[in-house]
């Protein structure tokens, strides 16, 4: 071989492969001789459309630094692609939506009323939205009633009603502030944001097309779908949740439309009609995206053109060994 020498094992299992010198030399060279500033790199002859998922901050939470190696592998993806020559589209899923919204809102509108205010809501910052969450989560936890109005509101949220809107909106504004912050630091450039609320008004659509195609059924009240491959640990198989007993919809549905969103629905109708997708998150949701790229190709989401990855990195732990608990709100923030 002309670029790498012979490989060595070492170890349990490592295997140390090391670039030939010369090979080495060659390509420096050429780099340095590239009068064009692309390090002699060449544009690729097959230009794609590729959205790149990262990021992924939730409103009304501090972004800790489990997210830190989600942004910078992104960004560093759409970075080479971009300068190979590819469209690429960023986008920042965020977490805008679901049942810890009904449960902040309703919070909050017992003890803190004015940070649901359009007048009085600007006062309010991040800081004090997240000391406020972890008083609503104790809520949620203890209070059989709490929980109860909670899920209620997020159905009216997902439903459109006005004051819940209203509301949400006020929340989402404090967060994206200290976001940005953070970007700006960190010099994101190019990443729009398309959170989970962006594909509200699809999840709908994607609930009949699985129902139509015979893919979703009932199962104790609410539906889902079943997929080949997938067990739980009695044997029995798995079900991916689509649509709750409540009538709530979940992140599976939500990615789902997303993915028709990206991939099938054209210009002309809104989406990104892209050739690829990379989701970039921990491998512990490696399951998730599994089940969910399954039930995307099984309902024709997917044209034959495109595809979706995921793109794992493995967890990002705390000091106690366990994945941050980013719902009680136990992390180590990006910034104080």
């Amino acid at each position: 071989c002309d670029i790498m020498d012979e490989p060595e094992i070492a170890g349990p299992g490592f295997i140390n492969l090391r670039f030939k010198e010369s090979y080495l030399a060659n390509a420096i060279q050429k780099m340095a001789q590239d009068t064009e500033g692309r390090l002699a790199v060449p544009l690729t002859t097959n230009k794609k459309k590729i959205v790149v998922d990262f990021s992924s901050p939730n409103i009304a939470k501090e972004m800790h630094v489990g997210h830190l190696r989600s942004t910078i592998i992104g960004d560093t993806l759409s970075n080479v692609m971009e300068f190979s020559g590819h469209d690429v589209v960023r986008l920042n899923h965020i977490g805008d939506w679901g049942t810890q919204f009904g449960m902040l809102v309703e919070h909050l509108r017992d003890e803190y009323p004015a940070a649901l205010s359009k007048e009085t809501s600007g006062d309010v910052d991040l800081g004090d939205l997240v000391i406020l969450y972890k008083a609503a989560k104790k809520r949620f936890d203890a209070d059989d009633d709490f929980k109860i109005r909670a899920r209620e509101g997020v159905v009216r949220l997902q439903a459109g009603d006005e004051e819940a809107l209203a509301a949400w909106e006020s929340l989402c504004a404090a967060s994206r502030k200290e976001y940005q912050k953070i970007y700006d630091a960190l010099d994101i450039r190019g990443l729009n944001e398309r959170g989970e609320s962006f594909y509200n008004p699809f999840l709908k659509g994607v609930i009949d097309d699985l129902e139509k195609q015979g893919l979703a059924v009932e199962s104790e009240g609410a539906t889902v779908v079943f997929l080949e491959g997938f067990t739980s640990r009695d044997g029995t198989s798995l079900p991916m949740l689509v649509r709750k007993s409540d009538g709530g919809f979940n992140y599976a549905t939500t990615d789902l439309a997303a993915i028709r969103h990206r991939v099938q629905m054209s210009a002309e109708e809104g989406g990104e009609a892209s050739d690829r997708v990379l989701y970039v998150t921990d491998a512990g949701q490696a399951q998730h995206f599994e089940m969910v790229f399954q039930a995307a190709q099984k309902a024709n989401f997917v044209p034959a053109s495109a595809s979706l990855e995921h793109v794992p990195f493995g967890l990002v732990q705390g000091e106690d060994g366990k994945k941050f608990a980013t719902r009680s709100g136990d992390t180590v923030k990006l910034q104080d």
